[in-house]
């Protein structure tokens, strides 16, 4: 077509024919719109910058960026975006795994539908420990390699605590470096950094009342007696520790409910609104009461309901006491001469 117009036409308006088409070319590739991402239904989603050619949207190598040509107003956009899950005709940056950098611990490889995505992939080639370990989440996995994988899908703050299963006793924790084991609330144990000093109290609204009657400064106070302890004290309720004759005399904050503690002559203010799942055999628990529990959570349910304290002695049916439970009470024993150290300590 060019060459039967240059024959036809002046060759100085023949040039600015030339250059208008150029114009009109690039004013029309200009007018596409760069996104972030591109959604498992194909759209664009996540706008980055509007006006942009393709070749500008694409030049950073991101796997996810795409690129749309139409050129709409932004009443449009916005309806793509809410109500049609992202923008039509959607054209991803990248087609292949050539030149992509997914980042550190992953790598990119082409899914069922031969299109390039970023997995998981962690460099597992210098660990040592090749057996279970117990994760910052209270999860045991196969190994850290498995950590690492879970870690990068989703779980950027999970960590190795210490090597094994998770456990739920302190006895056979190696915690690395200066962090101590503690036993949580849930009977879990955890490897944490005791924090050695408290700031200065400048309030009385810092006070707590301790599930073992003691006052506590503050809430960093009560954290440094439980690494101490090495068993979770946990806080009863907020403010200093009165002689409450019943849970008459305790007011508990919005959304939680004062069970007594009939052994201790105690009240503790306890999370009431828990919905427990489907439990299996091997969840059951034995508790305070001397009844058996299907679960730790359908234990909570129960003493909810009776508004009592609920604890348990030890897992599976009160019926059968193993050997490791006779042990784990003899523990007890040396949890309380702990406490009592402790309660002097914090006395004097």
């Amino acid at each position: 077509m060019f060459g039967m117009l240059k024959h036809r036409l002046h060759p100085g308006i023949f040039l600015f024919f030339i250059w208008l088409c150029h114009l009109m070319e690039h004013q029309k590739v200009q007018a596409g719109n760069c996104w972030l991402q591109q959604g498992k239904n194909g759209r664009c989603q996540v706008l980055y910058m509007p006006g942009m050619s393709r070749e500008e949207c694409c030049r950073s190598g991101r796997l996810g960026t795409s690129w749309t040509e139409e050129d709409v107003p932004n009443s449009t956009l916005f309806r793509w975006m809410i109500f049609n899950g992202g923008a039509p005709n959607c054209i991803p940056c990248k087609e292949t795994c050539d030149n992509v950098d997914c980042g550190p611990g992953k790598r990119c490889k082409m899914n069922r539908r031969s299109k390039p995505r970023c997995v998981c992939a962690p460099d597992c080639s210098n660990i040592t420990w090749k057996g279970p370990v117990c994760g910052s989440d209270g999860k045991t996995y196969k190994d850290e390699c498995a950590l690492l994988k879970a870690k990068c899908k989703g779980h950027p703050d999970l960590d190795v605590q210490y090597q094994g299963k998770c456990k739920k006793t302190c006895r056979d924790v190696l915690c690395p470096g200066s962090s101590t084991c503690v036993v949580d609330q849930t009977n879990n144990a955890y490897c944490v950094t005791c924090n050695r000093i408290c700031p200065e109290v400048t309030s009385p609204d810092q006070y707590l009342c301790g599930n073992d009657g003691i006052i506590y400064a503050s809430a960093c106070h009560l954290r440094r007696a439980t690494c101490l302890l090495g068993r979770s004290i946990g806080v009863a309720y907020e403010g200093k520790c009165i002689k409450a004759k019943s849970c008459e005399d305790i007011q508990c904050s919005t959304g939680k409910k004062c069970l007594w503690d009939a052994r201790m002559s105690r009240g503790r203010c306890s999370l009431c609104d828990e919905t427990c799942p489907e439990s299996r055999t091997e969840e059951a628990v034995c508790a305070s009461d001397n009844t058996t529990y299907p679960s730790e959570c359908a234990m909570k349910q129960a003493a909810c309901s009776l508004g009592v304290l609920l604890e348990v002695k030890h897992s599976g049916s009160c019926n059968s006491i193993t050997e490791d439970q006779e042990e784990d009470g003899e523990d007890e024993d040396s949890d309380y001469m702990a406490y009592v150290h402790l309660s002097s300590l914090l006395d004097g």
